[in-house]
């Protein structure tokens, strides 16, 4: 069934927005602390070959490989549960800019693609390899986004929010790491 919209009628949309003033805090005390810090906390346990489930908060989040990598194929790589981290922290970070700068969206999609081998069979054996030529070699994120804003106006929100992306800034910097048994 079509629906039939009159010539003169203006059709507009627009996402579910945030609290603008509470944002504005936020950012205030950022101002204020820019030495704040929290913590983000997850405990992964495995069910049996490559299927874990991750708890956070109060939710779950399962990871598994695909069939040719000895998985089950039930849920979607490590990869690609580290891309979709990536492409929430970006869409976090474009809406609260976007928010920022008063700019209404009406769409906002980000598509990511990463390049990634494991020739080293996660150190079971395979090829020898250093650190810097494990995981991701490239990653490539092209966003469509919409709203009461120029393209060259949301291409700078969306450049800015790429800037300060917690988790894109993660992947492109090299961070402290520690690993170690549990008592």
């Amino acid at each position: 069934m079509q629906t039939s919209i009159p010539e003169n009628t203006t059709v507009t949309q627009r996402l579910r927005p945030i609290d603008r003033e509470g944002l504005l805090g936020f950012a205030k005390k950022g101002r204020q602390n820019p030495q704040m810090r929290g913590t983000n906390k997850v405990h992964t346990v495995t069910e049996g070959q490559y299927r874990t489930i991750s708890h956070v908060n109060h939710h779950q989040v399962v990871v598994d490989e695909p069939l040719h990598l000895f998985g089950q194929d039930t849920a979607p790589a490590p990869g690609e549960i580290a891309l979709s981290g990536l492409g929430g922290c970006l869409a976090v970070g474009i809406t609260a800019v976007a928010t920022w700068k008063q700019v209404t969206l009406s769409k906002l999609e980000v598509f990511l693609e990463g390049d990634i081998g494991n020739p080293a069979a996660w150190g079971a054996g395979g090829a020898e390899m250093i650190p810097s030529l494990m995981g991701f070699q490239e990653i490539r994120v092209k966003v469509l986004i919409e709203g009461n804003a120029t393209r060259e106006e949301l291409l700078a929100i969306v450049e800015h929010a790429n800037f300060y992306s917690p988790v894109a800034n993660t992947l492109r910097n090299p961070v402290n790491f520690n690993i170690g048994l549990a008592e």
